[in-house]
């Protein structure tokens, strides 16, 4: 039942206004291809890889969410680059301590800062989602667990981790109003829910961003 009434929520929210106020908080996402790389080696991957990705957003404060999150596991139809096109699937994952008003706010948020990517809901998830950050020198430290969806990320190493000389942050983050944004290393990135029919597990790729999101 509970799944089914948050499927409904999806429906009613997806054209809602905008909040009542601002929500500020934290935000982490890996996806199946490298961020932080060189030009030779993102086209490398184009059309081949990188074509799933987590993003998930944690209020700090903000229209009664405070310490609450919400997940978005994306398989899309391309390599998610610079601009996404075709179409994707999305599930997204709310977190259990949530009430059903607050779970209908969360998906809004989803759905807001996701774009596109979050546009073809196809699945809802419930579980507690918990973000923890691990405070190291680049702050690229972190560990996102949510039901079927998990990221574990760690600090570039700037003389090991790099595949050539010319890698940067090469491709910008999923999500939209995201700041603060730093690159890090996917320990673990992996999905294993069935709401897609895909499940990955990717591990050490510089694959994952870490930063802050505002949404009004």
């Amino acid at each position: 039942m509970a799944r089914w009434l948050t499927l409904i929520a999806v429906v009613l929210v997806a054209a809602a206004p905008g909040f009542a106020g601002e929500i500020t908080g934290k935000y982490i996402e890996a996806r199946t291809c490298e961020v932080f790389t060189g030009p030779c080696f993102a086209n490398a991957d184009t059309a081949l890889n990188g074509k799933h990705g987590v993003m998930a957003w944690v209020v700090d404060k903000g229209n009664g969410l405070d310490g609450l999150g919400v997940v978005a596991v994306v398989a899309a139809s391309e390599t998610l680059g610079q601009r996404q096109v075709g179409e994707g699937k999305a599930v997204l994952i709310v977190d259990s301590r949530a009430t059903f008003e607050q779970r209908a706010a969360l998906i809004r948020l989803a759905k807001q800062q996701g774009g596109d990517l979050v546009k073809n809901v196809v699945g809802v998830e419930i579980a507690e989602v918990k973000l923890d950050l691990c405070p190291c020198k680049e702050n690229g430290c972190a560990r996102l667990t949510a039901g079927a969806a998990k990221i574990e990320t760690r600090c570039i190493d700037a003389n090991h981790d790099k595949s050539c000389d010319n890698a940067f942050a090469f491709y910008p983050p999923l999500a939209k109003d995201v700041s603060q944004v730093r690159a890090a290393v996917a320990v673990e990135h992996s999905y294993t829910g069935k709401s897609i029919n895909e499940t990955w597990k990717d591990m050490g790729g510089r694959s994952a961003y870490l930063g802050t999101f505002t949404a009004r």
